[in-house]
């Protein structure tokens, strides 16, 4: 947790002649600008500016923006040459005048962890599990679907041939702070999933973006192709990104549940949002119905058996989304249910995957136009992203 003046005597006296300053799109797409250590000085006091226009932010006639480095968030890059170091930054956005941009994701979860303070006097802990699939290349260096391996669920060497690659990206996510708890192959052909410690949602989101960025790196200098899509394969499991949710007061943790599940269909645009994410849903373990369960994994939200705090599995959203955005909106749905003292419905026990009865159960919108309508329609999506 670096201060500026901390981080710049860092700069100096480790040889750090790079600094990435990354930051994200509406989609959750992660960009960067790298900028040289003389320039940090500059980047912490009045930020580095860009283009805002190129990225979709705004109209060409009022495009410029500024980076402003968050120092808490300093990483060095450990697959870059150790002498001329390089390092990363997250960055919030701002106007030209220094307030804050409105859809600087970071931002809006900031807000929504300070909102959730001041209302309803709860923290807030979140902790991410990302399935991805490793691809071959062809010839030509282009992504195949042909998985790496022909692996099943927690299977060893040499049927899992991802061991040594996950243990690459475990070594790396410690070296930039992250620590990784458990790592194993899914069920799908070349499908892994590797889990970090949960963290405040802001380092959750932070965390999250950094994973996907190490995954891709490193099975690139294997050879290979991480992908993050919801649905690579047809008739094969789908990757998910099940989110575990948490709050300092358990007793709230019935009402957050509620309003979680009353909001979840307007919000699964942002928990979903491509065309190839509602090919995952309602299949192999992917949920398509808005109940909870306790340890149901059929059910959208799941509480699993657990002697530590007990915590809220999500299990709708996928790697596609944008974490801070999606990390914001069910922030603010837990308010919504400890404001206004919602109560959750019964839990649900059957296994929906089997039933061929779904007892009167709504249903996730089934399609990306089918989600889109409801967010459009949704105040709430408006009164939190505007």
């Amino acid at each position: 947790m670096y201060t500026e003046k901390e981080v710049l005597d860092f700069i100096q006296e480790e040889d750090v002649k790079f600094i990435r300053l990354a930051f994200f799109d509406n989609a959750g797409k992660q960009r960067n600008i790298s900028i040289m250590a003389s320039q940090l000085e500059r980047a912490f006091n009045d930020g580095i500016s860009f283009d805002a226009s190129a990225v979709g932010f705004e109209e060409a006639n009022k495009s410029d923006l500024f980076l402003h480095p968050d120092p808490s968030t300093l990483s060095v890059l450990p697959w870059r040459p150790s002498t001329g170091k390089v390092v990363r930054m997250f960055c919030n956005i701002k106007n030209p005048d220094g307030t804050p941009y409105k859809k600087c994701c970071r931002t809006l979860l900031q807000n929504a962890i300070k909102k959730a303070k001041e209302e309803c006097n709860i923290t807030i802990n979140i902790g991410a599990e990302i399935e991805f699939y490793l691809f071959k290349l062809d010839q030509d260096g282009e992504p195949t679907r042909i998985p790496f391996d022909r692996g099943s669920y927690m299977d060893l060497a040499p049927v899992d041939k991802g061991e040594n690659i996950r243990r690459e990206i475990c070594f790396t996510l410690e070296q930039m702070g992250i620590t990784p708890e458990a790592s194993h192959h899914e069920e799908g052909p070349g499908q892994n999933e590797i889990d970090f410690r949960y963290s405040d949602p802001l380092t959750a989101a932070d965390n999250t973006a950094t994973f996907k960025w190490i995954v891709r790196t490193k099975a690139a200098s294997n050879g290979l192709y991480a992908d993050f899509s919801p649905k690579p394969l047809q008739d094969q499991a789908g990757s998910g990104m099940h989110i575990n949710f948490s709050i300092s007061d358990e007793k709230k943790l019935p009402n957050a549940l509620a309003g979680i599940l009353s909001h979840i269909a307007e919000i699964t645009y942002f928990l979903n949002p491509t065309e190839n994410s509602y090919k995952r849903l309602g299949e192999l373990k992917a949920p398509q119905f808005i109940c909870w369960g306790s340890e149901n994994r059929s059910a959208l939200i799941r509480i699993p058996a657990t002697k530590e705090d007990k915590r809220l599995e999500i299990r709708s959203s996928d790697p596609e989304c944008n974490p801070y955005k999606v990390f914001t909106l069910l922030i603010y749905a837990a308010i919504d249910g400890i404001k206004n003292n919602l109560q959750p419905p019964k839990p649900v026990e059957t296994n929906l995957f089997k039933s061929t009865n779904a007892n009167g159960l709504q249903s996730l919108p089934d399609n990306l136009d089918a989600a889109f309508d409801l967010a459009e329609k949704s105040s709430f999506v408006k009164a939190i992203l505007g």
